[in-house]
C-alpha cells in the first residue's frame, strides 16, 4: 500500500474513534440530540481524517460555542424563544454549521492525500484558498455564536444593525458592543488553533511559519465580519416581532405578535449558511492574497 493511502487509512480509522467518542460525550451532556450527534460523528470523522488542523478547528468551534450556550440559560430562557437546554443541537444545526467545511476539507485531503499543508500560495493557490476557506468558515460560525451568547447577556439594550435604533433583545440583527467584541474573540481563538496546531503537525518553511501568524489577525476579521454579515441578513430577511402573550420576541408572525423587522423570508439556518458561504469566499480569496 503507498505511503499517502497508508496515512489516509490510518487518519480515517483514528477519526472514527475519536469522532465516536466526543459525538457520545456531548449526546449524554444534551449538548447533541441524537440526530445531531449522528450528524457530528460524521462531520468530526470527516474533518479528523482530512487534516488534524480542520479537526482542531471542529472543536474549539463545538465546545466554546456549547459552553457558552449553556452560560446563563436562566436569563437567555426568557429571551429566546427556541432555547433549548444546554444549548442542544439537532443534525439540521450541525449540518447548517460545518457541512460546508466538510466538503472542503475533503477536496484538500484529496489533493494532499491526507498529509498536512502550509498556507503557501508557492506551493499551491488551490490549497492555500481551500484551507482559508475553513478557518474563514469556523471563525465565522465561533464569531456569531460567541457574539449571540454574550450578546443576550449584556446588560446594554442593543441596536438593529440596518436602522441603528434601540430594540429588544433577542431581535435578528440586533448588535451590540460587548457582542461585537465577542464576534473578534471567536475567531480570534480560531486563528490561534490553527497556527498552534500547526506548530504541531507540519513543518512549515521558517518564512512561511513567520507569515502563517497572520492567520490570527485574519480569522479575527473574519469572525467579526462573519457575524455582521449574520446581523443585516438577519435584520432584512428574518422575521422578528414582539408577542405580547408570550411576552418575548418571537420569529414568527401571529395575531399577538406586533413586527420589529425583517420578513419572512429565510429562518435562523439559512442566514448562518448564507453568511458561512460569504465568510468562507472572502477568507479563502483573501488567503490567496496574502500568503
Amino acid at each position: 500500500m503507498e505511503v499517502p493511502m497508508l496515512r489516509l487509512v490510518i487518519q480515517s480509522v483514528m477519526a472514527l474513534l475519536l469522532a465516536s467518542v466526543i459525538a457520545g460525550a456531548a449526546f449524554s451532556r444534551k449538548s447533541l440530540n441524537r440526530s445531531g450527534a449522528l450528524a457530528g460523528f460524521l462531520v468530526m470523522a470527516i474533518h479528523f481524517a482530512c487534516s488534524c488542523r480542520f479537526g482542531a478547528l471542529l472543536l474549539v468551534f463545538f465546545f466554546t460555542s456549547s459552553m457558552l450556550t449553556k452560560f446563563g440559560e436562566a436569563k437567555k430562557r426568557s429571551v429566546d424563544e427556541d432555547f433549548k437546554e444546554g444549548g442542544q443541537r439537532n443534525w439540521i444545526q450541525v449540518l447548517a454549521n460545518s457541512a460546508l467545511a466538510s466538503i472542503l476539507a475533503m477536496i484538500v485531503a484529496m489533493n494532499t492525500g491526507g498529509q498536512e499543508r502550509c498556507l503557501d500560495t508557492k506551493d499551491s493557490t488551490l490549497l492555500t484558498s481551500l484551507i482559508g476557506g475553513v478557518i474563514g468558515h469556523y471563525a465565522c460560525c465561533n464569531g456569531d455564536t460567541w457574539s449571540s451568547e454574550i450578546g443576550m447577556l449584556s446588560n446594554a439594550q442593543p441596536r438593529l444593525i440596518t436602522t441603528f435604533k434601540k430594540v429588544r433583545k433577542g431581535t435578528n440583527g440586533a448588535v451590540s458592543l460587548e457582542g461585537l467584541l465577542a464576534a473578534a474573540a471567536g475567531g480570534f481563538v480560531i486563528g490561534l488553533a490553527f497556527v498552534v496546531v500547526g506548530w504541531l503537525t507540519v513543518s512549515c518553511p521558517a518564512d512561511v511559519t513567520r507569515k502563517e501568524l497572520l492567520v490570527v489577525p485574519i480569522a479575527t476579521f473574519a469572525g467579526l465580519c462573519g457575524s455582521l454579515i449574520d446581523s443585516v441578513l438577519g435584520a432584512t430577511f428574518q422575521f422578528s416581532g414582539y408577542c405580547s402573550l408570550r411576552k418575548k420576541v418571537v420569529g414568527r408572525k401571529t395575531a399577538s405578535v406586533v413586527r420589529i423587522s425583517g420578513v419572512e423570508l429565510l429562518d435562523n439556518n439559512a442566514v448562518n449558511a448564507v453568511s458561512i458561504l460569504l465568510t468562507t469566499l472572502l477568507t479563502g480569496l483573501a488567503c490567496t492574497h496574502i500568503f
